[in-house]
């Protein structure tokens, strides 16, 4: 009498085992996939795994690294910066008049001394120095949709400000990307003998096929008041401008190079090149440099140390942390606890007792 009085007193709530089962069972069913349960490699690492991999990783890096070193010191590589020594004495205090005026002779002759065998091909590359390529108004100011068909000819919203002309007509290509185009000129002659310079290949080639069109052809290019960089022949379609193909492959840093042409023809040692420059390229209202870099190149690319000196370095580490954990396991062993004890060997299920 009294558990039924104090039942109905309490507002007749059930609490009986059969009123809970009643209630909806948010618990999801179990299952081996969702509880992240199925077969997985659980590694001990153990002194002598530890031990082994460094050994291992050292003992392969270590050789990676010399050979790329090797690699990279056979790379012949000149450097010469030539936009200072290519401004007439009467210009030195006025360089940006001097490049920026159509009354000045902007041709420079320099020699270049090959300190060693050139094996062919020599790649010519042209290098700017504080050009920031990688600014965002300046990588967003193209249209890659133009560049690819002739349909999309008038696509320039997001060229601005070199979309169209004063007269609304399209610029092709339009952007600040192309209209500021590399425009120095490189020619070379060896003992008045010259030295052709081969445009085949400098381009990527998905960039010829798939970026820049074979029916779209420059159309009111640097026809402007203000002029940015190289002017493009009209007759020839864009996927052929291999120069502007180049160009257009923006740089991520400020201080970059990019593949003028190739020299066909092995460059012995000792040779006097001459080289007759167009020193056309306005870098002296920023503050940039312009350097020719003759080079060769190896099974790694063109001439960088830092590949090897990296792999030695962290070969070197891996090595010297193995000694270590070696002298430390014989000087103060610990022992391996016993696996048996670890939650998923003492409970493979995962199911709560």
């Amino acid at each position: 009498m009294i558990g039924e009085a104090t039942s109905s007193g309490a507002g007749g709530k059930d609490d009986s085992p059969a009123a809970v089962s009643g209630k909806k069972n948010k618990k999801p069913n179990y299952s081996r996939f969702t509880q992240q349960e199925l077969p997985a490699c659980k590694p001990i690492l153990t002194p002598g795994w530890v031990i082994t991999s460094f050994i291992v990783v050292g003992v392969v890096f270590i050789p990676i690294g010399l050979a790329s070193l090797y690699a990279s010191e056979h790379v012949v590589e000149i450097v010469e910066r030539y936009d200072k020594d290519c401004i007439p004495p009467d210009y030195r205090n006025n360089s940006l008049h001097y490049i920026q005026t159509s009354d000045t002779d902007k041709n420079c002759t320099m020699t270049i001394n090959v300190p060693k065998h050139m094996k062919s091909p020599v790649f010519i590359y042209y290098e700017l120095d504080n050009f920031y390529q990688n600014h965002r108004r300046y990588v967003k100011s193209r249209s890659d949709k133009q560049l690819r068909s002739k349909a999309s000819e008038g696509n320039t919203e997001t060229c601005k400000p070199e979309a169209v002309t004063s007269n609304g007509q399209p610029i092709v290509p339009c952007g600040l990307v192309a209209w500021s185009l590399f425009n120095d000129t490189y020619k070379f002659s060896v003992k008045k003998e010259v030295l052709g310079v081969s445009k085949k290949n400098i381009a990527w080639k998905s960039d010829q096929e798939h970026k820049f069109g074979s029916d779209i052809y420059p159309k009111n290019f640097q026809n402007g008041s203000l002029i940015g960089g190289g002017k493009l022949n009209p007759s020839i379609p864009l996927s052929e401008q291999v120069d502007l193909i180049v160009w257009m492959r923006t740089a991520a840093l400020p201080n970059f190079r990019k593949l003028y042409g190739k020299i066909e023809k092995d460059l012995q040692a000792n040779t006097t090149i001459t080289v007759t420059i167009e020193n056309n390229y306005n870098t002296y209202s920023f503050g940039g440099k312009k350097k020719l870099v003759l080079s060769t190149t190896s099974w790694i690319g063109g001439k960088n140390s830092f590949l090897g000196r990296a792999y030695i370095a962290i070969g070197g580490l891996c090595l010297f942390l193995a000694v270590c954990f070696v002298f430390v396991y014989l000087l103060k062993p610990r022992p391996l606890g016993d696996p048996s004890y670890l939650s998923w060997n003492r409970n493979p299920s995962g199911q709560m007792n």
